[in-house]
């Protein structure tokens, strides 16, 4: 089955030309579009969508609300935030907001086939580097009533994975975390898998997220005491 795509985005040529590219793979269908994020959550309603394409700066409902209200349904599909400009705070939102990626408008049509194709197979499309780019940069945003919930969430996790999670946090992959902790890389795919199941979460971006929401990871690099 093609996996089922919806282009959400207030400008028509940018949606057409998103739709031509897509229209030309076997393995993609473009089903449903829509011009703002109001628009957005009523077509969703009667369409199914394995990814959602999500501008970011459009009227009525921008694309970080729209993330957040399809992401707290149950067995929502994926969303790839789209924006304009790299380490805007939009993209951080929408992180945030439960977005599994961000992309630029302007990747080359192979990166963006490439991380439709990622996204949809549940891989978070942006690297726990970039995403941690970000964070250095607007974590200092975040309000700290809004972490004291989720600090108590960490209590779950067992000593090696805490420490497996900050260097997720910092941007390290399977590998190098294997090589750092003196693990194979299979165990520490496996302290990964119980991070995610535990903490609720869908992939690697949203434990970057989570590191500095709740302070294990410090704005800057700096691992929490």
């Amino acid at each position: 089955m093609p996996i089922r795509v919806m282009l959400v985005d207030d400008q028509v040529l940018l949606r057409t030309g998103f739709r031509m590219v897509l229209a030309a793979q076997p393995d993609m269908e473009v089903v449903a579009e829509a011009g703002d994020g109001v628009e957005a959550l009523e077509v969703l309603r009667g369409a199914e969508v394995d990814v959602v394409l999500m501008d970011v700066r459009m009227p009525k409902l921008d694309g970080v609300e729209t993330t957040r209200r399809i992401c707290s349904d149950p067995n929502p599909p994926k969303v790839l935030i789209l924006t304009t400009f790299d380490l805007d705070e939009y993209a951080f939102s929408g992180l945030r907001a439960g977005a599994s990626g961000f992309m630029l408008k302007d990747v080359p049509p192979e990166e963006l086939l490439a991380a439709i194709r990622s996204v949809h197979s549940g891989d978070a499309v942006v690297a726990p580097s970039t995403t941690r780019r970000l964070l250095d940069r607007f974590a200092p945003m975040l309000p700290s009533s809004a972490q004291e919930p989720r600090r108590a969430e960490l209590d779950r996790l067992t000593e090696r994975e805490r420490e497996v999670m900050i260097l997720v946090a910092h941007g390290l992959s399977n590998g190098e975390i294997a090589a750092r902790l003196v693990l194979s890389e299979a165990t520490v795919k496996t302290h990964v898998g119980r991070i995610l199941t535990k903490l609720n979460l869908r992939d690697r971006v949203q434990v970057v997220v989570l590191a500095y929401e709740t302070g294990l990871v410090r704005a800057g690099g700096g691992g929490a005491a």
